[in-house]
């Protein structure tokens, strides 16, 4: 007799598990842990076989027979049930590998190996705030240029076209990586050119003239602020380094004797060792400040 809601629900446990049948080979099994199992027993290729379909309450009655007679259909086309269930679950498991998000995380997780830390760290901000809640969840061989026109468009109304340019770039470099595993047809990036507006390029100021230069010199020599801000003024010019790679200069990278500043790859953009050599100035500028600081691991702190 065929069961129902009813009966299903009066099922109770016993001292072993023990099956319960429905029609066509549907059956409920009743485990000694109280769980309702359904399953599906079939034959082919001569052999009897086992169907899984999930648990009841959550598989309903109306669900398991509808599962029982999908499974059915499949065995009349010569296909089993089993295997087709298994086939659909690997191919869901390779395209969650193939989204963009999945394709994004291997790429940046090859550069930590190329990268600074820092580096590393923008970028993949970059990619987390402005690329991926758009095409994070899109199947990589699937995205085309509008898409990604779409994506950087959004970044160009907020007027962030160095940002843009960047994300542009990022989002190449990772259709790139899929198209060499295996994962994408090609970069679309190129077919953008010319269809976000260039940014206007504005006056950067810098002082080219001698004169001038003389005297922004004689302007940092009469600052009066800080004095470790005016040391680093005065040190500026002669190591001709980023603000930031002077603003965190640490005493141990700092060797006088031989007037050479090392600044680890760590902190490197190329993750190489950067050296630096010291003029007579610098030491002596390094020597006017270690009094101060020397103590400590920064040079500038605060």
């Amino acid at each position: 007799m065929p069961l129902t809601n009813k009966s299903i629900m009066g099922f109770k446990t016993e001292d072993r598990d023990y099956k319960r049948a429905d029609s066509h080979g549907l059956f409920l099994l009743v485990r000694i842990n109280g769980s309702k199992l359904w399953r599906f027993r079939y034959r082919i290729g001569g052999r009897e076989k086992l169907f899984s379909n999930g648990a009841y309450p959550e598989v309903s009655l109306r669900d398991a027979r509808d599962a029982r007679d999908d499974a059915r259909k499949l065995l009349r086309g010569g296909l089993d049930p089993s295997a087709e269930k298994q086939a659909r679950k690997a191919a869901t498991v390779v395209d969650e590998r193939n989204t963009f998000s999945a394709v994004a995380e291997e790429w940046l997780a090859k550069q930590a190996h190329e990268w600074s830390t820092d580096h590393h760290k923008k970028v993949a901000a970059r990619i987390k705030r402005d690329i991926l809640p758009k095409l994070g969840c899109r199947p990589v061989a699937e995205i085309k240029a509008p898409e990604i026109l779409s994506v950087l468009q959004t970044i160009s109304d907020r007027g962030k076209h160095e940002t843009t340019n960047r994300a542009r770039q990022n989002i190449g470099q990772i259709m790139r990586f899929a198209a060499i595993t295996g994962r994408a047809q090609g970069d679309p990036t190129p077919l953008l050119k010319g269809a976000l507006p260039r940014p206007k390029s504005g006056h950067h100021a810098a002082i080219i003239e001698p004169k001038a230069f003389g005297a922004l010199l004689r302007a940092i020599e009469s600052y009066q602020g800080c004095f470790e801000v005016g040391v680093a003024l005065r040190m500026a010019p002669h190591v001709a380094l980023r603000p930031g790679e002077l603003r965190r200069a640490e005493w141990s990278e700092i060797d006088l004797d031989e007037c050479l500043w090392t600044i680890p790859s760590a902190r490197m953009k190329m993750r190489e060792d950067h050296m630096v050599p010291l003029s007579r100035q610098v030491v002596e500028l390094f020597e006017e400040i270690r009094p101060l600081t020397g103590r400590g691991q920064c040079v500038f702190p605060s």
